[in-house]
């Protein structure tokens, strides 16, 4: 990290995690996670629940529907992301303010609706927005779990907002994350500890 530029300082107050992002440091050892910016969408006693933000998935938007019985109507380019390594087959979608009509999508972040259900994929499908994103699998954490990580300086907190999450490359997310925190990824060392 930059000198002089802290993230936090002490404690992190675990009930303002989520919505938030997480950005690994280089001393999270575990490879699913090296390099990852994950979206926080539920965090609390029981747990948290995430999505990775940047890390495409080989399958393309087109070949999910069309295994689920679905039209995608959207760029045949378009790709899923992979969400994390729990539950690989279960699917999920960010949607832009747009996008969100639908009941079954809960506002997580300004600007940033989350749903799990075929139905919303089905609508989305029709007529996907700038503002749209599926995953699959998610990252979860189990009780004090993320909070162990955190203490350990496995992981910075930021702030989540459309912006980043909808419009920033993936491969570049990252980094650009990093700078917004005032820090210039090539300063990051893999040390123990609270920085």
């Amino acid at each position: 990290m930059s000198p002089g530029r802290a993230c936090y300082v002490g404690p992190v107050d675990v009930r303002s995690l989520a919505p938030g992002l997480l950005v690994a440091l280089p001393q999270l050892l575990d490879p699913n996670f090296k390099r990852t910016v994950v979206l926080l969408i539920h965090h609390d006693d029981s747990g948290t629940f995430g999505l990775v933000l940047n890390r495409r998935s080989d399958i393309s938007a087109e070949s999910l529907c069309t295994t689920l019985g679905i039209d995608w109507r959207g760029d045949a380019g378009d790709r899923v992301d992979w969400g994390g390594p729990v539950q690989p087959n279960t699917g999920w979608v960010l949607l832009g303010a747009e996008g969100a009509s639908d009941d079954e999508a809960s506002e997580v972040a300004a600007g940033v609706h989350f749903a799990g259900s075929l139905a919303t994929l089905r609508r989305v499908a029709e007529s996907p927005g700038e503002e749209l994103r599926l995953f699959l699998g998610y990252a979860g954490w189990g009780p004090g779990q993320l909070e162990r990580e955190l203490a350990q300086g496995a992981w910075l907190v930021a702030p989540a907002n459309a912006d980043v999450i909808f419009h920033v490359e993936p491969e570049l997310l990252w980094e650009h994350v990093l700078r917004r925190l005032g820090i210039d990824p090539v300063t990051l060392v893999a040390t123990p500890g609270i920085h």
